[in-house]
């Protein structure tokens, strides 16, 4: 990852990735205006895990697509990286959210047609990337999962805790300036659920920046900041007390995962 793993004597120095001023989203029909996301402000810093929390119809999975450039805000301004984003075409959107962010579902979004390694490898064609570097990422983000045993399966053939390790590698092989994550333990058992907050808290711990949306308070534990929000507005932020430690402590044990 292109982030630098976040310690007490850098994480003062740490720059901004994102910074949200006064986003809102308004989406309009023929009788109704609906207000999604209200004044958001918003800054996540390189290297930081950041939970977005608060219930449904809130406008949590709004402001994600907003950060991943899948929609955009009515008002307000969006840098990523230090640049506006609201100029760019269609097309060099699309060049951002595959060169620069990666993507993890809930509902893992695999194609059932490829193997695992083709599913992890699609982006980095995309990308127009030589056959040997792409096999380089494709075999270390599986490995980095421990999935590198299940490169020739399909979809069908795994778990839904394993599919969702696949896109996980997927997300991480092009390595993106930051990892949205859209309940990615919203289909899986608890175990399940468990284990991919383990493998998050192992890429954040490395360095990989990280904004995640959960309903669940155990899984937004994992989280370095909270931001609740309720009604489309930013209600109230706080620190993740085990940040600092948690990273620190991955670092020194040398953690794995279970495969």
């Amino acid at each position: 990852m292109t982030a630098s793993p976040t310690t007490p004597s850098t994480a003062e120095s740490r720059k901004s990735l994102i910074k949200l001023d006064g986003v809102t989203k308004v989406y309009y029909t023929d009788e109704l205006e609906t207000h999604a996301l209200a004044g958001i402000q918003l800054d996540i810093l390189e290297g930081e895990y950041v939970a977005i929390a608060g219930p449904s119809g809130g406008g949590k999975t709004t402001l994600l697509s907003i950060l991943g450039l899948l929609d955009s805000p009515t008002s307000g301004v969006y840098l990523l990286g230090g640049q506006p984003v609201e100029s760019l075409s269609r097309s060099q959107r699309a060049d951002v959210r595959n060169q620069r962010i990666g993507f993890i579902f809930q509902a893992f979004n695999l194609i059932g047609d490829l193997t695992v390694y083709e599913n992890v490898e699609l982006p980095l064609t995309y990308r127009g990337m030589p056959t040997d570097e792409r096999r380089k990422r494709v075999n270390a983000a599986l490995e980095r999962v421990g999935m590198s045993h299940r490169t020739n399966h399909y979809p069908a053939q795994l778990s839904g805790g394993q599919q969702q390790r696949v896109a996980v590698a997927r997300a991480v092989s092009g390595d993106p300036l930051i990892l949205l994550a859209d309940e990615p333990t919203g289909n899986l058992d608890s175990a399940n659920g468990e284990a991919i907050m383990e493998l998050l808290a192992e890429l954040h711990g490395n360095g990989a920046t990280i904004c995640m949306v959960t309903h669940d308070p155990r899984f937004a534990r994992h989280a370095e900041r909270t931001v609740h929000l309720f009604d489309g507005r930013i209600v109230e932020e706080e620190r993740g007390d085990r940040a600092t430690t948690d990273q620190q402590e991955l670092r020194e044990s040398g953690f794995g995962i279970d495969r």
